[in-house]
């Protein structure tokens, strides 16, 4: 059985503070995924993380982590901001007018400030390695870099409204409006602060209808995914160049 995320991801930085003097020849790989709220982006990061562990034997003392929800304490700790800023991190473009008032006055950054200790923090867990990204656009921030896998998750949306129900304890009729506020929230937050559409196929290796696969069977095609284009690849390289 795979350990507590909390256990894992403590072993990961561990290993990644470890490793930080000496950088490896070949950067770990790592995987960005997009989703449509309720798509089960989360449930699916964890077990391609799992998986991973099994299937790519790299160093197993540094497991594969997923930054979701944790990855706004990342980006907290990473530029040594107050805890309680995590409120004012949403995965949206809106700002209020006393945001900026209180930004001015020193209480907290201004929201463009803290998007840009977002990308910051992504950019170096995706240079680490051994990471799964849940959201934020980290697909379009790590576009460039090499040894990556983007993967977009989609659903109908009855399944999607189904899904978040189950997942969040609450009524059908409550996770429909949550789903789409927060689907719009996050399309803002893509255009506005990285202009780019998150709805665009073109931005990933792989898009994926979760209403179709099994959320096991989801991970097992992303897990395939990464070994096949991103390890084996590193192998063909070395036999061409051997």
């Amino acid at each position: 059985m795979r350990k507590s995320s909390v256990d894992v991801f403590r072993r990961y930085l561990s290993a990644q503070s470890l490793q930080a003097v000496e950088q490896p020849k070949i950067p770990k790989p790592a995987i960005t995924i997009s989703r449509q709220t309720g798509a089960g982006a989360v449930t699916i990061a964890n077990l391609v993380a799992q998986q991973l562990d099994l299937d790519y034997q790299g160093d197993p003392a540094c497991p594969w982590a997923v930054f979701d929800r944790n990855l706004v304490a990342k980006i907290l700790e990473d530029h040594k901001l107050s805890k309680e800023l995590a409120e004012f991190m949403p995965e949206d473009e809106k700002f209020s007018l006393t945001d900026i008032l209180e930004a001015l006055l020193g209480v907290h950054p201004l929201s463009w400030t803290l998007k840009e200790h977002a990308k910051e923090t992504i950019r170096r867990l995706a240079v680490k390695g051994n990471v799964i990204l849940v959201g934020r656009g980290a697909a379009v921030v790590t576009a460039l870099f090499p040894r990556m896998l983007h993967v977009r998750l989609v659903a109908p949306f009855h399944i999607r409204i189904r899904n978040f129900a189950e997942f969040n304890q609450i009524t059908a009729e409550k996770a429909a409006g949550l789903v789409r506020e927060t689907d719009e929230a996050r399309r803002r937050y893509v255009q506005r602060y990285l202009g780019a559409d998150v709805d665009d196929p073109l931005q990933y290796h792989l898009v994926i209808n979760t209403g179709r696969n099994s959320f096991e069977e989801t991970a097992q095609i992303i897990s395939n995914a990464l070994v096949n284009r991103v390890l084996h690849g590193d192998q063909k390289k070395q036999q061409v160049y051997s």
